[in-house]
């Protein structure tokens, strides 16, 4: 008998411990951190409202989770046992029958990331660095608008897969990693999680205080009073006062136009953080536009550096020969700088729209200053150290994923019509900065093109933006093709051979690939030179980008996966055989139809694409245009 029972322990107890293994074990979440948001009484929204708070609760509760565990989502043994904890919240509310969410949810997730190593592997470091850059701080205002922003490009770019739920997918992520990691204040904080997670702290608290408040409200209400009283009278005098300063200066009238540029500035600063500054601010910052603060000259105008009064130096880009008929283009360009918000594209401050009676019709833009000016400077200015390779692979990489936000960041989508050396400028530790968004265009949802007269630069423009006015997202990667290849080789975009003829570097660089010498393409002398086959990509990119048939041509996105993962280069098509255009040959087009405006260099190279031919009557602008 005894036999018997001992045979019997030892055939069940694997089943028995198997069994106890999957039971229902305690929530390792900590559901009670959401106490604090919780209303007393508790008012009923509708059910679609009252479950988009359960979800975004939900996802807080796993970032702090996460924060101390490293681990996205608790066991599946727990899945149970942490609805019920989530469930005691708000007993009132049957979270999951009334949402439809499953119980496994809880602990599950998408792309098989369930640590924070999985989620770092698959995000390159330079991204990382990006999100902990932008979300580091408290998110309130613009800070907040910051993160978000490069959240969702980490989104688009990495976690594009399908989520097994709406509770923890792939979109949530960013934000839970962010809140755990990248955001030094954590997911409790009340900026922190009204920023990510749409979880406002505050209201619990605000109305504990009411009654306290209303007793101190009244005795400060009371001193106010008598403050204003006798302020008021002092305030009313100075105001006097400085109206009849401001009636003996130089008459500056702000321009309160009712046009399409006073409305459209208007609307801008109301709806943006932007400052509007004075004429007079700004000859104090740059000294009256000394000369000797210039720091870029161009078609355009001017660029000077000066200081704000808070001591933050900042560029002054000073429009000339202004007229009331420019407001629009000037306020488009407003518009732009000022719905884009990217650690690599230049920001904007504010600006400075007015007429004088001495110097006439004005408008300015402040931006932040680039202390290492721009990529053209050190390429082919009088810097007297050559760009290492880290240093060129930085500028690289920022450039591409700030191209990348306005493609696929930004709402709506931004094609920016003039990427070139001179518009990537460089911060303090020669971060890229994408500027000049003057000839920018917001491509409508759902159009695959856009046709418009023709701008830009010689030797940048892609060549069927530049022969038919065929403008696309495309454009902007040819042009960020030719960027590369300078900053790869050193060689300008467009030069002029010995015997006076155009040459562009993308068709030297395209013979050296073909010829399976593409490391040639690396300028000589460059410091601290990469590993070849890392050098050797870059190229491929490079010269895959500024392929002259459209089609042929990756996406940003696609871009950045290439230069910051280990995604390979597709095969590079071939190329149509150049056909070089003199100078002449474009003048005769811009004085037979007068339209566009492409600036630059004293040539460009026409390509014949078949594919790119269109048949029937051309659109009014597609001509090339006029050299600045």
């Amino acid at each position: 008998m005894s036999l018997l029972f001992f045979f019997i322990i030892f055939t069940f107890s694997p089943l028995c411990f198997a069994q106890s293994n999957t039971q229902q074990q305690p929530c390792p979440l900590n559901f009670t951190i959401l106490r604090p948001i919780l209303p007393n009484p508790r008012p009923r929204l509708n059910t679609s409202m009252e479950c988009h708070y359960v979800r975004q609760g939900l996802r807080l509760v796993l970032s702090d989770y996460l924060k101390r565990s490293d681990s996205f989502y608790p066991p599946l043994n727990t899945a149970e046992s942490c609805w019920q904890s989530y469930q005691s919240l708000d007993p009132t509310f049957d979270m999951r029958s009334s949402c439809g969410f499953q119980t496994d949810w809880i602990s599950q997730g998408c792309l098989n990331l369930t640590t924070r190593a999985d989620f770092e592997a698959l995000i390159p470091n330079a991204t990382l660095s990006d999100v902990v850059s932008n979300c580091n701080q408290s998110l309130q205002g613009s800070a907040c608008a910051s993160c978000t922003r490069s959240l969702a490009n980490v989104q688009a770019l990495y976690l594009t897969d399908n989520s097994v739920a709406n509770v923890s997918d792939c979109t949530a992520y960013p934000s839970i990693y962010a809140a755990a990691f990248a955001n030094y204040p954590g997911p409790t904080d009340e900026a922190t999680a009204s920023c990510l997670f749409s979880v406002d702290f505050t209201t619990n608290n605000n109305r504990k205080s009411n009654r306290l408040g209303l007793i101190l409200g009244v005795l400060i209400g009371v001193s106010v009073g008598l403050t204003v009283l006798i302020g008021g009278s002092w305030f009313a005098y100075r105001k006097y006062q400085d109206s009849k300063r401001k009636k003996g200066k130089d008459r500056i009238r702000s321009l309160e136009m009712g046009g399409a540029g006073g409305a459209g500035l208007s609307s801008i600063t109301e709806s943006t953080n932007l400052l509007r500054f004075t004429f007079d601010d700004i000859k104090e910052a740059t000294r009256n536009f000394s000369r000797d603060n210039i720091i870029g000259k161009g078609g355009y105008g001017n660029v000077y550096k000066g200081y704000l009064p808070d001591g933050s130096e900042v560029a002054f880009k000073r429009f000339k020969n202004c007229s009331a008929a420019g407001d629009a283009n000037f306020t488009h360009e407003v518009e732009v700088i000022a719905s884009v918000r990217h650690v690599n594209l230049v920001a904007l401050r504010g600006y400075c729209t007015t007429t004088t009676t001495l110097e006439g019709h004005q408008r300015i833009l402040v931006c932040d200053l680039m202390k290492n000016g721009s990529l053209y400077d050190h390429l082919f200015g009088s810097m007297e150290r050559k760009l290492s390779w880290p240093m060129r692979q930085k500028i690289a990489l920022g450039t591409a994923r700030g191209l990348a936000y306005l493609h696929y960041g930004a709402q709506p989508a931004i094609i920016h019509r003039d990427i070139k050396a001179s518009n990537i400028l460089l911060d303090d530790k020669f971060e890229a900065k994408v500027a000049d968004f003057g000839l920018a265009k917001f491509t409508p949802e759902g159009m695959t093109h856009l046709s418009t007269r023709v701008a830009g630069t010689m030797g940048y423009v892609a060549p069927e933006y530049a022969l038919y006015g065929q403008l696309t997202e495309r454009s902007d990667v040819y042009s960020f093709g030719v960027v590369l290849l300078e900053l790869l080789s050193g060689k300008k975009a467009l030069t002029m051979t010995d015997d006076n003829q155009p040459s562009l570097v993308a068709d030297w660089a395209w013979s050296l690939v073909k010829s399976e010498r593409a490391l040639d393409v690396i300028e000589d002398g460059m410091p601290e030179l990469g590993p070849p086959e890392v050098l050797e990509k870059y190229v491929l990119v490079a010269v895959l980008c500024s392929h002259p048939e459209l089609q042929c041509r990756p996406t940003m996105d696609k871009v950045v996966k290439m230069l910051e993962t280990d995604v390979s280069v597709p095969s590079i098509p071939e190329r149509p055989i150049p056909l070089v255009a003199h100078i002449d040959d474009i003048e005769k087009s811009i004085s037979s139809n007068g339209s566009g405006h492409l600036s630059g260099l004293a040539g460009y190279q026409i390509f014949t694409c078949e594919s790119s031919h269109h048949s029937g009557s051309k659109e009014e602008g597609t001509s090339l245009g006029a050299i600045e």
